[in-house]
């Protein structure tokens, strides 16, 4: 393995988990409050960067100027920034309930912006208490965190890498605070019919794609994990063998998985983890009957860079 590839286990840090996953939701249904609305709900996603994750620019409530909310994962901090230059900060302390992280981020955003409201209602877990009022999830530990974040910035590396070739229409590397995952998602141009007509899947499902994800793990696949699926899915979808050996299909979520433990322990983990991208939406196009020239170049064919 690597040495600087560090696999991560679900269960060692599932309350911290879930206290991160919480506060992520929070910026989320402000980018759901305050931005423009896009297709597939673009305008809904967030950037996992150099410092966590973040908004993209959200304009103020009040007009006057834009915001970003981040999490900064270096610093244990929330962040409410302005364009003006006025920034708050609020700590993500060890043992510090989600409920207070909420109104105070959310009355900073007030204070800098202008008015905005939220759902506090979390979306896509297992709980259900509003965020500004959950004093349920408060474990926070900042070592946890940061082997989190190196495992989600390699795997963020990784995505980019994958989809940067590709000449269709694609998103960039989203931060999904519902599902807590990272992916991106390459679109052949024809529509599809959504899953079914719950709000999510009617509007961010309805065009044919193919998504490659990583996530960090959950009560349901307690390995962090890469992930490829396909919508809509053929029926030989699920009988591919792909690149590395390791990866497997999982009828349970699916979706071929590839274990996070195998792609640090594999001798290029970079390259391993792009490699299973590639052999995932190669099959997906073949079997999904794509444009074979969408296909190739999303493996460089022709370079994207002449």
């Amino acid at each position: 393995m690597s040495s600087d590839w560090s696999t991560l286990s679900y269960e060692e840090w599932s309350a911290t988990c879930d206290t991160l996953h919480a506060h992520t939701q929070i910026l989320g249904k402000l980018a759901v409050a305050l931005a423009p609305p896009e297709p597939q709900l673009q305008h809904a996603a967030l950037r996992l960067t150099a410092r966590g994750w973040e908004t993209g620019l959200l304009p103020a409530g009040d007009g006057s100027g834009a915001l970003v909310v981040a999490l900064d994962l270096r610093s244990h901090e929330a962040i409410v920034e302005h364009s003006g230059g006025r920034v708050h900060r609020v700590a993500l302390a060890p043992d510090r309930p989600v409920g207070d992280v909420t109104r105070e981020v959310l009355e900073a955003v007030r204070n800098v912006g202008g008015a905005v409201e939220i759902n506090p209602t979390p979306q896509e877990v297992p709980w259900s208490v509003p965020l500004d009022e959950d004093y349920e999830h408060t474990r926070y530990d900042p070592g946890q965190v940061a082997s989190y974040f190196a495992a989600a910035t390699r795997a963020a590396l990784i995505l980019a890498a994958f989809r940067a070739p590709y000449r269709g229409r694609s998103t960039p590397v989203n931060a999904w605070w519902g599902s807590f995952d990272l992916a991106v998602n390459l679109f052949s141009g024809s529509p599809a019919d959504p899953p079914s007509d719950d709000f999510i899947m009617r509007n961010a499902m309805n065009a044919q794609e193919v998504a490659v994800g990583w996530w960090p793990g959950d009560p349901r696949y307690g390995n962090a994990a890469l992930y490829a699926y396909a919508h809509p899915a053929p029926a030989a979808f699920a009988t591919a063998t792909l690149f590395p050996p390791a990866a497997h299909w999982n009828a349970g979520l699916g979706e071929y998985i590839l274990d996070w433990d195998d792609v640090c322990r594999s001798p290029d983990p970079h390259q391993t983890g792009v490699e299973f991208a590639r052999s995932a939406f190669r099959h997906a196009c073949a079997v999904g009957d794509w444009d074979p020239a969408l296909s190739a170049s999303a493996e460089g064919k022709p370079p994207p860079v002449a």
